[in-house]
């Protein structure tokens, strides 16, 4: 297993609060190495070996499995080995019905009492997502198409709601990686986007509406010939 990324040597000193931190650095590069495929759906993770490369302790590593365990992208089977979770169908429909109840609420609430200042902070996340899409980084896109979604939930005061979504999201995180360039096109989510916001700038919580339930439908549309096309990652 190898990543193509520098950690941060950092010692474990014992004092909880400095484990904690380190804990949840190791959580967030493990994170993000699963979303982006880096660690591949049924592949097997060694505790001691993550330990050795991101030059921490193993008590960090292991909390951070506990957490992955919990958001379902890890699982650990007692006397058999740790392993990267492959994608349920069933938990990525499910989380998509919950994200889309949660956030049409939150865009409607949005569209109704945006602020200017905000409404224009959605306006740079979406030259970003243009930006970045040219230069053809998925990566960066998908954090900013992320950035973009919080900052309707935040220009609502939502975010408690947001954080919701965060807890779900996990299963959809990866197919969303998964899908970009190839089965929804960059150019087709950032069109969403707009019309998103159209709705926000205009005051118009039924469109704004109906324009976040297209978005995220989107995934519905790609996740059959996903699963299809790279049925060894898919549950």
């Amino acid at each position: 297993m190898t990543f193509d990324f520098e950690f941060p040597a950092l010692e474990d000193d014992g004092r909880r609060s400095r484990q904690a931190t380190i804990a949840s650095r190791v959580f967030e590069t493990l994170r993000q190495a699963i979303v982006q495929l880096q660690l591949r759906p049924g592949h097997p993770l060694s505790e001691a070996e993550i330990a050795r490369q991101l030059r921490v302790s193993r008590q960090p590593v292991r909390e951070a499995f506990i957490k992955l365990a919990e958001i379902g992208f890890i699982e650990i089977r007692p006397q058999r080995g740790t392993y990267v979770r492959l994608i349920s169908i069933r938990e990525v429909r499910n989380a998509r019905f919950i994200r889309e109840a949660v956030e049409v609420a939150i865009v409607r609430e949005a569209a109704a009492n945006a602020p200017d200042a905000d409404i224009e902070a959605l306006e740079r996340l979406i030259a970003d997502q243009k930006s970045v899409a040219r230069a053809g980084d998925h990566a960066a896109f998908l954090r900013l198409d992320e950035a973009f979604h919080q900052a309707i939930a935040r220009c609502a005061d939502c975010d408690d709601a947001w954080r919701v979504i965060e807890s779900l999201k996990a299963q959809m995180d990866r197919v969303r990686y998964l899908s970009l360039p190839e089965a929804t096109p960059l150019e087709t989510i950032i069109k969403q986007h707009e019309d998103i916001l159209e709705g926000i700038k205009n005051g118009s919580p039924e469109a704004a509406e109906t324009s976040m339930r297209q978005h995220l439908s989107e995934i519905l549309i790609s996740l059959p010939r996903l699963a299809a096309e790279h049925s060894s990652l898919f549950d």
